[in-house]
Order: structure tokens, then sequence, then C-alpha cells
């Protein structure tokens, strides 16, 4: 059996190691994997396949930049790409992120409607069956649910277009396209959507983590009275600003580390948060989350983050805003969930956590990331998956 996956990035930042993971899943299960990806490489156990270049990224960027032609650019390394998939004759094609600026998505789609390859797409984030967004909730923006994107909260010009052109598009692959949601809420709105109606088959399997790996529990002396916040990037829906109103409501003696600030960021922090660039190691900051007692995550728009699996593989509580699926990392016994942008709300669960350790112990925490976020278990569910969608293939 041929896995052909197709994400921006091959093993190089979360989807593209999310599709390392499914990739070496496939290969310990026997069967043969490639990656096509259009930017940004580590070294892959699975075969890559170049599907972009430097120039046509620029010019895709700019096209989407000023006329929101995302996923409309790049035609002829698409035109390489669909050459490459009918050389390989993969048996299932997995799709990640083929969003940002390195794919021409009519050009791939009307060519898989003319295969009978099944089509398994992780949805990562909203992008697929809206006009643009990658988000929406922090807009509060329903259009796509209701009016097509007629009218969009964060200015896509071709929203409308936008949106009829990917409902016709993946509507056409039918029963033939299942998709994968990281998480129960993004699920949820993705039924919602236009695939609701399309006879597209749906299903969830949360991101997993190397729960044997550097994110281990460390030994009780080594907590110390602090939170701590970890994002690659920090944008305003990241919740930094969220952070600098938080500790005014903290008692002095608990300190505060984020990691993953640009040196801009960190100049501008108030007294009484250690700001962090980046970690020089993933054991460094495995380091961090085990020495914090309590992981904050106050994200505005996620769709299932990564680095509330890797707290609590840590033996560290998270709190977290009803942001997403970013709730249902976490049970009564792992973490508390506040209302969204309720400052007053996540400074009382910090000192909860902090004050009561004996309600959050580190071994829940472990025993959480292990049993429900082990990524030899998830990505080993993709697997499955591919086994059952060919089998269902077989017998039509």
């Amino acid at each position: 059996m041929k896995l052909l996956q197709l994400n921006a990035t091959a093993n190089w930042g979360s989807t593209g190691k999310i599709a390392e993971g499914i990739g070496v899943a496939a290969l310990n299960r026997g069967w043969e994997s490639a990656i096509a990806y259009g930017r940004m490489v580590n070294p892959s156990r699975s075969k890559l396949i170049f599907a972009g270049s430097k120039s046509g990224t620029y010019l895709h960027y700019a096209q989407c930049r000023l006329f929101d032609r995302e996923g409309l650019g790049s035609a002829a390394p698409t035109r390489r790409l669909i050459k490459a998939i009918r050389e390989l004759n993969p048996d299932v094609i997995q799709l990640h992120n083929i969003h940002d600026h390195w794919l021409n998505y009519p050009l791939l789609f009307n060519y898989l409607a003319e295969t009978e390859i099944p089509v398994v797409w992780t949805f990562h984030d909203c992008w697929a069956f809206t006009g643009g967004c990658a988000h929406f909730e922090g807009a509060r923006c329903f259009e796509w649910r209701n009016n097509g994107c007629e009218m969009c909260a964060h200015g896509h010009r071709r929203s409308a277009l936008n949106y009829s052109t990917r409902r016709e598009l993946l509507s056409a692959l039918g029963s033939r396209l299942h998709v994968v949601a990281v998480s129960r809420w993004l699920e949820d709105y993705a039924r919602q959507s236009f695939l609701g109606e399309s006879g597209a088959a749906f299903s969830v399997i949360n991101n997993g983590i190397d729960v044997n790996g550097v994110f281990t529990p460390g030994n009780k002396a080594e907590k110390e009275k602090m939170i701590l916040g970890v994002s690659n990037v920090w944008p305003a829906y990241k919740g930094l600003g969220d952070f600098v109103k938080l500790r005014q409501l903290l008692p002095a003696d608990v300190t505060m580390t984020l990691v993953g600030l640009t040196e801009k960021q960190i100049a501008s922090l108030p007294e009484g948060i250690r700001g962090i660039t980046r970690t020089s190691s993933a054991e460094e900051l495995a380091g961090l989350y085990r020495r914090a007692s309590v992981f904050v995550n106050p994200t505005h728009n996620d769709s299932f983050p990564t680095v509330n699996l890797e707290a609590l593989a840590c033996g560290t509580p998270v709190v977290t805003y009803r942001t997403g699926g970013s709730p249902e990392a976490v049970d009564g016994s792992t973490g508390i969930v506040v209302e969204k942008g309720n400052v007053g709300a996540l400074a009382e669960a910090v000192n909860r956590v902090i004050c009561n350790p004996a309600d959050f112990t580190a071994e829940a925490c472990r025993s959480r990331a292990v049993s429900c976020f082990d990524k030899d278990v998830q990505f080993g569910k993709y697997i499955d998956l591919y086994d059952s969608l060919l089998k269902q293939q077989h017998n039509r």
C-alpha cells in the first residue's frame, strides 16, 4: 500500500511533524510513504516530493495579499505535483495544510475528482469550509454557515467566491472525502458546513506527542511558584495582552515565564514577566514545563494546541480559555477551563491550582497525556482509517 501526504512543509512545524509521524506509523505497518511539500523541510523517513518553488511562493503570497487569491496561484508547481501523483499511484491521499501559498487547490481537486483514490483531509483549522478564514471565532463571524461568506468580518474581498469554489470542488468528491478533525469542536463546525451535506465522512483524531521522549515529569522538588506560557509566535490572539493583565492580578511571589516572544515583545513586557525568544532545545522547554506549577494558555483562536499536551506529559496542569478545542485536553483533575477573555477568572484558576496541588497532581496530568495523546496510538489511528477505507472501496 502506498500513502501520499500533502502539506506545506515536511517534518517542519506542527503540521509537518504530524505528517512525519503518520508517515512513520505507515512505514511501521508495511506501507510505503511519501510526503509532498511546498517549502521548509527537515530530513524525513518518508520519500519527499518537492512541489513548490521559492519564486512561486513569493508570487502566490503577493496574489493573496493584493487580490485575496490564497490557494489560487502556484499553477505550474501543482501541475508538476499532479504528474508526480500519477507516477506514484498512491492508494490513499492524505491532505494537511494545503493553503499557505504553495498549492493551487482547484487544479488539485479537479484532478482528484477524476480518480478513485480515497482522500483523507485532516482539518488543523477552518480554512477548508470558509471563504478564507483559518479561524473565525475571534471575529464571531458565522457567514460561512449562514450566507456563504458574503460579508467577511476579516475583510476577504473574494470571500463569497472563494466559499462557492470550495463548496463545489469538495462536494464533487462526495463520499470519497473523509474529514479528520483534530478536536470535537472542529468536527462539530465542519459538520455544520456544506460538507455535512456533501456525503463526506467525519471522524476525530486528536494530535499526539512523544510521551516517552523529552516530555516526561520531573520530581516534585523541581516545581516552582511559576506560571508558564508557550507559543511559536505571539500574535494578539494568542493572549499576550491577557498575560500582561494577569500579571497584575497575581501575588508578587508568583513568577511568570513566556516562551516564543520576539525581542521587541520582550522589551515591552512589564516588570514581573520573564520573556524568552525560544529555547535552545526540546529538553530545555521540557525543563520549563516541569518547573512550572501551572501552564496557562489564554489563546483566543485555536483548534487543538499541542502545548497543552506537552505540559500535561511533563506533569503540569493546564489553565485555558474555553477556546476551540483547547479545553478538550484537560479534565477536572488536570486543569481548569474559564470563559474566553475573563482574565479575572484566569487569575482565580491559577491561584486555585497553585494553592491546591493535591487536586491537580503530576501523576494525574501524566496519566491523561499517556492514555489520550500518545502519538504512536494517535497516528496509528490514521493507518486503521486508511485500511478501513480501502476495505470499503474493495467491497463496493
